[in-house]
């Protein structure tokens, strides 16, 4: 068997997990990132983390065939540098040079965790057996990755799908990113959660209020759907908005790439059909493809939170 560890440095943690060359992960471990350090010194930390994890199974390093990187930023591979990473307050830092030198004779390699995690869906996950496949990941905000052919797409500058910096409301919401109505802004489960707290706030007698136990700040993305599936009149305005915005993205990607597999991960995906149904019926209306006898197919992510873990692991496979 190959061995693999692969890491997804966040703003909060760092984890790592030791993985099989098919995907499945045999230990793991994490500890806090403490963003705002030197790069230097986090990735030490990720190479001391990495070699823990290969001797909690009983490894040396020289018995891991890579390691691998999802980081939150650009990751310029013809560099070998990230570029930017603003939740670190990392730019320019060269993390390839500064993780061999921290693990010599270890080969490693490293890309956005976005693509990271696109990349496990497409090899071990909900797009095993594709050949191609864009991912959405609805969390904080909108990330996103594609595989074409076979092959993690990253444009000439290793910047590409970010799909949640398209534009789907003109002049709408403001995004992070500088720009207006991005699908981002109405589309992430921080969307989401902002939108359920202005209709509460419109609507007293909603359900939504006995389930945040009266208090806005404990609405998360989760109180939506169970006050849904209690018949909530609120509740299912709210959805019904929030789908339009997210088809509305799904839509274009698909009218863009037609790829063989959308997945739709974070912690929204866990609704399942409540997201599903109605999406398929927007993409039978939307989809400029919809009389081809080949369609994209609609999924939820199946890799969850090991997604990045994995991903990273086996871009060196």
């Amino acid at each position: 068997m190959k061995y693999y560890i692969g890491i997804d440095l966040g703003g909060t943690n760092i984890a790592a997990g030791l993985v099989s060359e098919t995907g499945e992960i045999l230990g793991k471990g994490s500890i806090p990132t403490r963003s705002g350090r030197p790069a230097g010194e986090i990735v030490k930390d990720m190479a001391e983390l990495a070699v823990k994890t290969a001797a909690d199974y009983g490894l040396k390093m020289e018995q891991v065939e890579a390691v691998g990187i999802g980081v939150p930023g650009t990751a310029n591979q013809e560099r070998g540098i990230v570029e930017y990473a603003n939740n670190l307050g990392f730019f320019d830092e060269p993390v390839l040079e500064m993780m061999r030198d921290c693990l010599p004779g270890t080969k490693v390699y490293f890309d956005n965790d976005a693509n990271a995690a696109a990349w496990a869906e497409f090899l071990v996950g909900s797009g095993k057996g594709s050949t191609s496949l864009v991912a959405v990941t609805l969390g904080t905000g909108v990330g996103g990755g594609i595989v074409l052919d076979g092959k993690l797409y990253q444009g000439i500058n290793f910047g590409a799908a970010e799909l949640g910096h398209m534009v789907i409301v003109q002049g709408g919401e403001p995004c992070t990113c500088g720009r207006r109505g991005c699908f981002e802004a109405y589309a992430s489960a921080t969307a989401l959660i902002r939108q359920t707290r202005e209709a509460m706030e419109a609507h007293r007698e909603s359900v939504l209020w006995e389930l945040c136990g009266q208090d806005l700040e404990q609405v998360e993305g989760k109180t939506l759907f169970d006050a849904v599936r209690r018949e909530d009149e609120t509740a299912k305005q709210v959805l019904d908005q929030y789908i339009q915005y997210l088809g509305t993205g799904i839509v274009n990607i698909v009218n863009i790439f037609q790829p063989e597999v959308i997945c739709i991960g974070g912690g929204i995906s866990k609704a399942g059909e409540l997201l599903l149904g109605p999406l398929n019926q927007m993409l039978d209306e939307g989809d400029y493809a919809r009389y081809s006898e080949k369609r994209t197919r609609l999924v939820i992510a199946s890799l969850e939170n090991d997604a990045g873990i994995i991903g990273a692991a086996l871009l060196g496979r």
